[in-house]
C-alpha cells in the first residue's frame, strides 16, 4: 500500500506519485513539463536512478531505485552542493525531493499568478518488492495517458520516458536495465501495445 511515510531506503525501488491539489493542473504547457523535468535532474540526478517516468496534466509518476550512498559521495558535484548525513540517507532523499516540489511550486505560482500549495498533501511513495512487479509498473506508468484519453498510442505522449527507453539519445532512464526486465526492446514493445491489468496497481 501507498504512504507518505514510507522512508526511501538505499536500494529500494519506489513508485513515486502525486496529483495537484482539487481540480488545478500541475502542467499547462510544454515549458511547465520541461522545467519539471530539469528540476528533477538538478535535485535528484546521484541520488536515484529513474526507471521509468510518466507527467500527466494534473499528476505524475516516477519509478525509481535509490543510489547507494557510496555513489552518492563520489560524485563531487552532490557533495560540495549538500550536507549528506551518512546515518540518514532517507531524510536525505525525501529533502531532495521537496526541493524539487517546493521550487516547482513556486515557479509555477509566479507564472500563473497563484497563491497556495500546488501539490496535494505529500507524495506518495511504494515500495516495489518483485521484478515482475516492477516491468508491471513500467508499463503501468507508460500507459497512463492512453487510459487517460490524452492519445492513442502510449508512443504519442511526449512526457514519458516510453520514447527514451527506445532510443539511443542521451537519457536519465535506466534503458538497459529496463529493457532487460522484458527481455528485449522488441519484447518491451511488444507488451506496451497491450493493456495492462491493474490488479494489485490501483
Amino acid at each position: 500500500m501507498a504512504d507518505t511515510k514510507t522512508p526511501l531506503e538505499v536500494g529500494g525501488f519506489y513508485h513515486i506519485y502525486n496529483h495537484a491539489v482539487g481540480d488545478e493542473q500541475l502542467f499547462v504547457s510544454d515549458k511547465n513539463y520541461l522545467h519539471f523535468l530539469g528540476l528533477f535532474n538538478k535535485y535528484l540526478t546521484g541520488f536515484v536512478d529513474v526507471y521509468a517516468y510518466c507527467l500527466m496534466p494534473n499528476h505524475f509518476h516516477f519509478i525509481i531505485q535509490v543510489n547507494d550512498l557510496s555513489e552518492i559521495l563520489l560524485d563531487d558535484s552532490i557533495s560540495k552542493a549538500t550536507s549528506i548525513d551518512v546515518n540518514n540517507m532517507p531524510l536525505i532523499i525525501s529533502r531532495q525531493f521537496s526541493h524539487l516540489f517546493n521550487s516547482y511550486a513556486q515557479g509555477y505560482n509566479k507564472q500563473h499568478n497563484r497563491k497556495g500549495s500546488l501539490f496535494a498533501n505529500r507524495y506518495k511513495r511504494k515500495l516495489i518488492t518483485t521484478e515482475s512487479y516492477l516491468s508491471k509498473l513500467i508499463h503501468y506508468v507508460h500507459y497512463n495517458p492512453v487510459k487517460a484519453n490524452l492519445c492513442t498510442k502510449i508512443s504519442y505522449w511526449q512526457y514519458s520516458s516510453y520514447n527514451a527507453i527506445l532510443s539511443d539519445k542521451k537519457t536519465m532512464i535506466k534503458r538497459e536495465n529496463v529493457v532487460d526486465l522484458f527481455g528485449d526492446k522488441r519484447n518491451f514493445i511488444f507488451c506496451h501495445n497491450i493493456e495492462p491489468s491493474l490488479s494489485g496497481i490501483e
